[in-house]
């Protein structure tokens, strides 16, 4: 159990967030997660796009929509909002001044951008060169695509991803997209292990020296989903042949796929000889351990549909609470299809603690989705609801940089906060 008040493993780092929509946002909630202290820089009047990506809207204390969005709620945590106009010299100054500050600087803006504002890796790295700057774009800072904008959908269509999505076009299917923005949420998650690395490559690390410096890390989220793709990618490069969509079905394991009940269905998930042996015994037909055409996973994988035709049989004669009891009992990987409610209705929600309570000025208080890494020492961090726009600008300047209530208002006044 970790000591009660203990910090965060970050605790002490500060993150300067200039980015916006998921990616990047998703990285430096990470980061807010493991301690870090994190400031969200945000549009003077609108703030992130996804603040006005709703419904379903946050409702306050009397039930009505306050305008704070599902979807902003979701990736935002433990996060200070300050509202600064990039656009303007002393908002570009603002800036210069916080990220002196700052170990690390995420942004997401399109190549080039930063850099009328002299706010740009190499201004900043002048200004301070211990800083990483992490850099979030479509397509990178280099190459003949670098201008070019994207977004999530676009990278699971353009990267591979939703050729392998969705039943095969022999079922009536077509490519699909992945139903959560998983491009921009696994780049998230890259950016957030190079941040990672390059505070220990800067600070050190294995009990050596750190060099001092930082670096700018440039991350693609058009890289970064071919890089997660896998097996596929080397089922590819090694065998040659192009993966197909096979719907619920694995492409190297067979049987590793959704089948129908009686009354509904189940994901089945056989990954070895003794999980396939207790499989086909539990459903009375233990004579296909010594068929030659399914006694090893190869050769399962060249007979899959004679194979499945068979199994599909016999799931039809139970309904799915009789095979996920028989099954689980046999030690075989199996799993009920569950939808959004049935995860946050089940008594192992409470056990794990998968949704959590933060305080909110609007509503009181609003759920969030627990961060599933569990440290035994430095807990993840649930210190703040995300934040409203603009919430702590004034505290910000006044603390951090300090700006006088005088000076505050003059800034407001000319637009550059």
């Amino acid at each position: 159990m970790a000591a009660a008040g203990a910090h965060g493993p970050l605790h002490g780092f500060r993150v300067l967030d200039l980015s916006r929509v998921l990616a990047g946002p998703w990285a430096s909630q990470l980061l807010a997660d493991y301690g870090a202290t994190v400031i969200k820089i945000e549009r003077p009047g609108s703030g992130d796009d996804t603040r006005h990506w709703g419904p379903p809207w946050l409702a306050d204390r009397e039930q009505r929509p306050t305008g704070e969005s599902a979807y902003f709620l979701s990736t935002n945590r433990n996060k200070q909002s300050l509202t600064v106009n990039l656009a303007h010299r002393k908002g570009q100054e603002i800036i210069r001044k916080l990220a002196a500050t700052c170990d690390v600087l995420i942004e997401n803006f399109r190549v080039g951008r930063l850099q009328r504002f002299g706010l740009d890796f190499a201004s900043l790295n002048a200004i301070d060169p211990r800083l990483i700057y992490c850099s979030i774009t479509a397509y990178g800072q280099t190459g003949s695509r670098a201008d070019k904008p994207g977004y999530d959908a676009m990278m699971q269509a353009a990267a591979g991803l939703m050729s392998i999505t969705g039943p095969p076009d022999s079922e009536g299917g077509g490519p699909q997209k992945v139903g959560v923005a998983i491009s921009d949420i696994m780049c998230g998650m890259y950016a957030t292990t190079a941040i990672l690395a390059a505070l220990a490559a800067r600070d050190g690390q294995a009990g050596g020296q750190g060099n001092g410096k930082g670096q700018h890390i440039d991350i693609a989220l058009y890289d970064s989903q071919v890089a997660w793709l896998a097996n596929q990618n080397m089922n590819y490069l090694i065998g040659g042949m192009q993966p197909q969509r096979q719907g619920s079905a694995h492409p190297n394991l067979v049987p590793y796929q959704m089948f129908a009940t009686a009354n509904g269905h189940l994901m089945l998930a056989v990954g070895n000889e003794p999980q396939f042996k207790a499989c086909v015994t539990a459903l009375g037909c233990p004579n296909l351990v010594t068929d030659r055409r399914y006694m090893s996973n190869a050769s399962r994988v060249g007979n899959r549909q004679s194979l499945v035709e068979i199994l599909a049989g016999k799931f039809l004669k139970q309904d799915t609470d009789y095979w996920l009891d028989v099954l689980t009992d046999c030690g075989v990987p199996v799993g009920p299809i569950n939808n959004i409610d049935d995860i946050f209705s089940e008594a192992y929600a409470q056990e794990r603690q998968l949704v959590r309570q933060l305080q909110h000025p609007l509503a009181g208080e609003v759920p969030t989705v627990a961060n599933p890494v569990r440290f035994s020492a430095t807990p993840v961090q649930y210190r703040s609801a995300p934040p409203m726009l603009g919430q702590h600008t004034a505290e910000i300047l006044s603390r951090e940089l300090q700006y006088t209530p005088d000076q505050i208002a003059a800034l407001s006044r000319d637009g550059a906060i």
